[in-house]
């Protein structure tokens, strides 16, 4: 007969997901157990305060209750994602969860906020639904998990909210989502048809939520295909809902975008080092990079350092080519705040810090695009109206330098566009949480939405003269050009949130003159 072989010899069946931890050789006595659980001192929650937040997110969900009386709705954090092998991602929840909570960098993956319906006008500020915030807590320092949980262990990671403080900082109330949570998401959830409560998810965020709604909705004969109806529905409100920002949110895009304008700072001072390196795109990328995590959370997006005939490529993120005298530089990149809201801003500029005729004259024309955009936004017009606007003078720039095949009017026109060979991306987008921020939201409320105050989106044309592009003169190739501004939109107009990053061609050259000693 064949005896089991002793723990830790060849032939052990040790579970898989336990291996990951064989590298840590925890202690494991009773002793030690004993005396790690005793003399420490009490946990606090000393000094925690609501957060400035707490308000504004509270009114939010006054907005989003009224869009659904009468149902569950369930958003979640998301969990933390696996980078490689036992180490995670940094935690960033998920931007619907943030807006509706106002919790920025909570480090809190997992947590899940229920909207729980009940009589109209008998919820939270009036409102058909009461809240409730359901997470894991800080474990006590006299349980293993304190120091031997190396994702949510205090002696790990660093202390934890309780119920508690969390409480208090948002204004909601908790619940410990691993005795709470799977009966708030379907108590009494069920075909509406027959009397059951009708639940909306905030889908492909948390897999073990999404599984126990859709085991419950299984068990109790709900139509599936009704319900990802339902919730498509729930992910496009919490979208629109950010279409307008209130002033908290405004007053954390200042805080991103000045952070943003120093990180641009800093990149042009690393100019002489990235000349000098192999890969000096990536010497840009790390300086910008520094400045996020300074004074933010961290980047919004990956930075696009790009330089010579990569600043043609739209999304060049790869950033490990050389940085060359003679050529331009374009680099997009944005600081994320703690909050999690994130500047998005373009700056081209030569390398060495004076432009060529050639160089000048593309840049001046994307320009005038930028500035043609930004002088008609006002409350009112069409979002895609400033698209049109900033397009049409990139056409007819193309067309007086002979690079267009037709007229002006030819090319603007729905059946010809010719002029989009050389700008084939949109002129704006919404910003905010997300660097493309209400991307669920209906066609007819962006792209053909009118503006209003409160309002955040980008103005960004380019024109991008691919180096192998034989439609235009050699002087041309090897050219990429954009320029990037954040706009808020104003009772009367619009401002430029990131103005005070230089734009002009003078005002770059002195820039770079000025920056770099």
């Amino acid at each position: 007969m064949t005896q089991n072989p002793e723990p830790g010899t060849p032939g052990d069946e040790q579970p898989l997901e336990d291996r990951v931890n064989n590298r840590s050789m925890k202690p494991d006595s009773t002793a030690f157990k004993a005396f790690m659980g005793s003399q420490w001192a009490a946990s606090t929650d000393a000094g925690v305060t609501r957060a400035a937040s707490a308000d504004y997110a509270a009114e939010r969900r006054v907005k989003l209750s009224a869009r659904f009386p009468g149902e569950r709705l369930v958003i979640p954090a998301g969990p933390l994602k696996v980078r490689s092998n036992d180490t995670d991602y940094r935690f960033r929840p998920h931007s619907g969860f943030a807006h509706m909570t106002g919790l920025g960098v909570d480090h809190e993956p997992d947590a899940v906020l229920v909207l729980e319906p009940v009589e109209a006008g008998a919820g939270d500020g009036g409102s058909g639904h009461v809240a409730t915030l359901y997470f894991r807590p800080m474990a006590g320092r006299d349980t293993t998990e304190f120091y031997s949980n190396a994702r949510s262990g205090e002696f790990w990671i660093g202390p934890r909210p309780t119920l508690d403080s969390l409480a208090m900082v948002t204004g909601l109330p908790t619940a410990h989502m691993d005795l709470a949570l799977e009966d708030a998401l379907t108590e009494n959830a069920g075909n509406a048809a027959f009397g059951g409560l009708s639940l909306r998810l905030l889908r492909d965020v948390d897999p073990t939520v999404d599984a126990v709604v859709d085991t419950s909705r299984y068990n109790t004969s709900v139509d599936l295909e009704h319900a990802d109806k339902l919730d498509s529905e729930l992910t496009e409100a919490l979208s629109e809902l950010r279409l307008i920002k209130d002033a908290w949110e405004i007053e954390q895009m200042r805080a991103a975008v000045d952070a943003t304008a120093n990180g641009f700072a800093d990149v042009v001072r690393s100019l002489p080092r990235a000349i000098e390196h192999k890969r000096g795109e990536r010497v840009v990328e790390g300086a910008f990079f520094s400045r996020a995590r300074e004074e933010g959370n961290d980047l919004g997006y990956d930075t696009i350092a790009a330089s010579g005939n990569h600043a043609t490529i739209l999304h060049w993120i790869h950033n490990n080519g050389q940085v060359n005298t003679g050529d331009l530089m374009l680099v997009d990149a944005g600081v994320e705040a703690d909050s999690l809201y994130t500047a998005d801003i373009t700056r081209t500029f030569p390398v060495d810090g004076t432009f060529t005729d050639v160089q000048k004259r593309i840049y001046q024309a994307v320009l005038d695009a930028a500035d043609a955009a930004f002088a008609i936004v006002k409350p009112g017009i069409t979002f895609r109206t400033v698209h049109e606007t900033a397009l049409r003078v990139l056409a007819e720039r193309l067309h007086s330098w002979g690079l267009l095949p037709v007229s002006v009017e030819e090319a603007v026109s729905p059946e010809g566009q010719h002029h989009r060979r050389w700008m084939p991306h949109g002129t704006s987008h919404h910003l905010g949480l997300d660097v493309h921020d209400c991307a669920q939201a209906r066609q007819e409320l962006y792209q053909e939405g009118v503006l209003e105050p409160g309002m955040v989106f980008t103005i960004e044309p380019g024109l991008y003269f691919k180096a192998e592009d034989l439609a235009v003169p050699a002087e041309y190739r090897g050219i990429g050009v954009r320029i990037e501004d954040d706009i808020l939109v104003t009772k009367d107009g619009a401002e430029s949130l990131s103005a005070a990053v230089p734009r002009t061609v003078e005002e770059v050259e002195a820039w770079m003159a000025g920056t770099a000693k």
